[in-house]
């Protein structure tokens, strides 16, 4: 039986989604409904980058590219860009790809990524998600102090200890995760916002990744400039 609540005598309705900044929320944090609506704006954009392919021009391609469809995939997507409903606007994003570069759809897009200079939705997902962390480090702890013992990963971010799913999809939990995964290199620079940007996208592009477990299973210890 559902529960009802009441406030001054209103009754509050139960609803499986809301609109927040933006942002769709549905009730299990799912993202699907925000991954819906997105659909068929970036479907438009990939018509208008489809009508000015006559144009063979990469710079304003890739100006348009940014305009219509970045600006509208990439905000809020340290929410939403991890969820499994985000491969449906990743495919649309490598249509995109393709069409930026006369390519056939059956060709992989990672050099034509690479090509272009934009990053794939899970790249941009962990950028993203890594700047959030680097312009808001006073919300997270370092492991030395959380507890005196001297390891090497001291200087990484303390995991919130959890073990629900939704916790650990969430901004906080994979932000940990993803920021201590990163080269050593580029995790040393984290405290200097404006070098760390650069050196960031300059790492995601060279890798291209198609999924976070992808980024997490590589082994960057050899990792050069």
């Amino acid at each position: 039986m559902q529960q009802q609540v009441a406030i001054s005598n209103s009754l509050i309705t139960s609803i499986n989604s809301t609109k927040f900044l933006g942002l769709i929320i549905d009730s299990t944090l799912s993202w699907k409904d925000h991954v819906t609506e997105l659909t068929p704006k970036l479907n438009k954009a990939c018509y208008v980058i489809r009508t000015l392919t006559f144009l063979r021009s990469p710079g304003v391609l890739r100006m348009v590219y940014y305009s219509c469809f970045h600006s509208i995939m990439s905000y809020g997507i340290v929410f939403w860009g991890n969820s499994p409903h985000s491969i449906n606007i990743f495919k649309i994003q490598k249509r995109i790809i393709r069409i930026m570069s006369n390519s056939n759809r059956h060709n992989t897009c990672r050099p034509l990524f690479h090509q272009l200079r934009i990053l794939s939705l899970p790249s941009q997902y962990i950028f993203s998600l890594l700047l959030f962390v680097a312009n808001n480090k006073k919300l997270f702890s370092l492991n030395s102090q959380i507890h005196d013992i001297n390891t090497r990963h001291n200087n990484n971010l303390h995991l919130p200890l959890t073990g629900l799913t939704l916790v650990q999809k969430g901004v906080v939990y994979s932000g940990c995760k993803i920021y201590n995964h990163q080269p050593p290199q580029i995790k040393n620079i984290s405290n200097n916002v404006a070098l760390f940007k650069p050196k960031l996208k300059k790492f995601l592009l060279r890798y291209i990744f198609y999924s976070v477990d992808e980024y997490c299973q590589q082994n960057y210890k050899d990792y050069e400039w």
